[in-house]
């Protein structure tokens, strides 16, 4: 609603401004610190007054007392040295948020947008080598926000979950299963059926890595058996290439059922074993090859690699390169000097095909072990299945949700398009970077780690994979889930059981949600279970809460509906002193595509949790302020039920743009 009027607004500026002062100019529009000073301020006059060499608050006396009338705008007035400040026509915002309520929740722009191209969203992206982890969880639920988003603001999404299947995580775990445990093919297969295959995985992983990685004699012995280990899976070679496949194949199956308990799914599931079997990395190489992006080296540490040269004045990040065995120098490794490629060869493979620009495509089929009710779709080396939709159409922006200690990684692989030719791809690849989740001291006791007297004054304690330290994230649910279910069963014993754990899930996923979605996403999050749980403050369950006691409020006054109002006795209730309070909350209510919009051009959920938590606060103001139910008069009791209505569906709906639920109890 408030969107919309102001690039109404926007658009009768602009062309009056054209129309009567020669001037293509863009116009500003923000909202006033007070309400007393109008709905929406434009400083425009001020660049007016820098071409046409006049006073700026003369202009803006012009431009007030000669606009056309705007639909939905009251009045313009001057305001300091030269700002307009328009007055939203009150009774109209009403008539119209009313009708909203009325015609439904539909994605806006969609009328507006016939055909828009393609945006791929990628996110999760889990190595599929053990059970996913809490930092896990934030990826995909800001993946899975921003595509919300992104639909709910008209364009065509398609949500890719790039499967790392061939790389060194999986390795690793094959190494654990053949060389450690003394398993065969068959074995592992047998015990990937296993409840909870991918939380054995896990120890395995952190065992391997402490029996080769942290023990400094056997280094020469890792290296090459790791080596080895990803050459085999590349190339096909037995037993290596079986056991990583039904691995990765299992890993993945309890990925993508962890990730439904938050509501997340996907359309297709890209796997890099295609990327190297349908010859995309062939394809993409001959090309960096001959563009001289790619070069060979024949001395130094990295002779016999293929290296990307450095572009002048770039420096790799100090912690990757720290972290990854010198293969993230200045220059960096594309091939290994063992014929290997590395993750970022692979990527600027895969960026190309999103991008439409490498000439080929992958053969798709279902994925069989997706969650109850769910198609999702696999790339494979087999025939496509015909009922396949077209996943190979170009996209026009892509969104590449990856933790911030790969953005080295990422420049690498713009790096790779722009050497190609495809600046604009590079442009369009937006790499939606997020830092890591750690614990705070006292989670991680809750949570059965002994941690010393150091550690427990520390802000945060970090996890990591390769030493099994961390939550899971099947846990981290059922934690919640079980802590939630205490409480609802205390305040509705009577409830039956299964309505209990319905609502006890919505409450446990909205909390979860919300906290990994409040922060700006370069905030580094110490998750707490007490803070993200709580009714107060700005978490879900406060914004759930307060759709619940709207809904209750309705359930108690359907005999006074905001449909026995007109928006003319609405306005006179939204007009003078007392009136100034509901119009802000009913103001503020229809923010949510502003909101909306901010987050996509900031690449930032974290304003929509922040538009939500804002609302929830100022309806339970309202709330507390004045007795709905028990308003004598029935026309003020039937606008007061009208404008709780009004923020019910907002706020509902702003939940839904963050995949939380607003349960009818809590």
């Amino acid at each position: 609603m408030y969107l919309k009027l102001l690039q109404q607004l926007k658009m009768a500026l602009s062309a009056h401004i054209r129309d009567n002062y020669g001037l293509e100019i863009a116009v500003n529009l923000e909202k006033p610190p007070k309400i007393e000073m109008g709905e929406a301020a434009s400083p425009v006059c001020f660049e007016l007054a820098k071409r046409l060499k006049r006073a700026p608050r003369q202009i803006a006396q012009e431009i007030a007392a000669n606009l056309p009338t705007v639909a939905g705008v009251s009045r313009i007035e001057v305001a300091g040295a030269g700002y307009l400040n328009a007055f939203l026509d009150r009774e109209a915002f009403w008539s119209r948020a009313t009708a909203e309520e009325e015609a439904g929740s539909q994605p806006r722009g969609a009328e507006e947008r016939a055909g828009p191209q393609k945006v791929i969203v990628e996110h999760t992206s889990i190595n599929p080598n053990k059970a996913a982890h809490i930092g896990h969880l934030r990826n995909a639920v800001l993946g899975d926000t921003i595509a919300r988003i992104l639909r709910n603001a008209g364009e065509r999404v398609q949500v890719q979950n790039y499967i790392d299947n061939t790389g060194v995580q999986v390795a690793d775990v094959v190494i654990g299963f053949l060389h450690i445990e003394k398993k065969s093919v068959a074995e592992v297969q047998a015990m990937a059926s296993l409840p909870r295959f991918d939380y054995l995985c896990w120890d395995l992983y952190a065992r391997t890595s402490n029996e080769f990685q942290f023990i400094e004699d056997d280094r020469a012995k890792w290296v090459a058996l790791r080596g080895a280990t990803l050459k085999a899976i590349e190339e096909g070679k037995e037993p290596e290439a079986k056991t990583s496949q039904i691995v990765a194949d299992a890993i993945v199956g309890f990925h993508l059922k962890t990730m439904k308990r938050l509501g997340i799914s996907y359309e297709l599931l890209a796997r890099e074993s295609e990327i190297l079997h349908l010859n995309f990395w062939d394809a993409a190489r001959a090309r960096l090859e001959a563009a001289g992006i790619m070069q060979l080296a024949t001395s130094g540490k990295m002779a016999g690699c293929w290296i990307m040269k450095a572009e002048k004045d770039e420096k790799p990040d100090a912690e990757v390169t720290e972290k990854t065995d010198d293969e993230n120098i200045q220059d960096k490794v594309i091939v290994r000097s063992n014929g290997t490629v590395t993750y970022v060869g692979k990527d600027i493979a895969y960026q190309l095909w999103k991008f439409g620009l490498l000439g080929k495509d992958f053969h798709y089929k279902r994925w069989m072990d997706a969650p109850s009710g769910e198609i999702v779709w696999t790339t494979t080396t087999e025939a496509d299945d015909p009922a396949a939709p077209h996943f190979g159409e170009p996209a026009a922006r892509v969104y590449n949700v990856i933790d911030t200690r790969q953005s080295y990684l990422q420049d690498v692989v713009a790096q790779g398009l722009r050497g190609l030719g495809h600046a604009e791809a590079a442009a369009n690849s937006v790499h939606f970077s997020y830092a890591i989740v750690a614990l705070t001291p006292r989670c991680a006791e809750e949570l059965g780690y002994a941690l010393t007297p150091e550690e427990m004054k520390k802000p945060y304690v970090e996890v990591s994979g390769r030493k099994g330290y961390g939550v899971k994230a099947d846990d981290l649910i059922t934690k919640l889930e079980e802590a939630t279910l205490g409480e609802v069963t205390k305040r509705h014993a009577d409830m039956p059981a299964d309505e209990q754990r319905s609502i006890s899930h919505a409450i446990a996923v909205g909390a979860l949600r919300f906290f990994l979605l409040k922060f700006t996403r370069n905030t580094i999050i110490a998750f707490d279970f007490a803070d993200a749980l709580s009714f107060e403050g700005e978490t879900g369950p406060y914004c759930q809460y307060a759709v619940v006691r709207i809904r209750g409020i309705r359930r108690k006054g359907t005999e006074a509906s905001s449909s026995k109002l007109s928006a003319e006795s609405a306005a006179k209730f939204l007009a003078g002193a007392e009136g100034a309070g509901w119009w802000e909350l009913l103001l503020q209510a229809g923010m949510l595509d502003y909101a909306s919009d901010a987050s996509i051009g900031a690449h930032e959920p974290a304003f929509v949790a922040k538009y939500a938590f804002q609302l929830a606060q100022a309806f339970n103001n309202f709330y507390h302020k004045h007795h709905v139910l028990s308003e004598v008069d029935p026309q003020k009791r039937a606008f007061l039920l009208g404008l709780a209505e009004i923020v019910e569906r907002q706020l509902v709906k702003a939940l839904g743009l963050l995949g939380i639920d607003a349960p009818e109890k809590m």
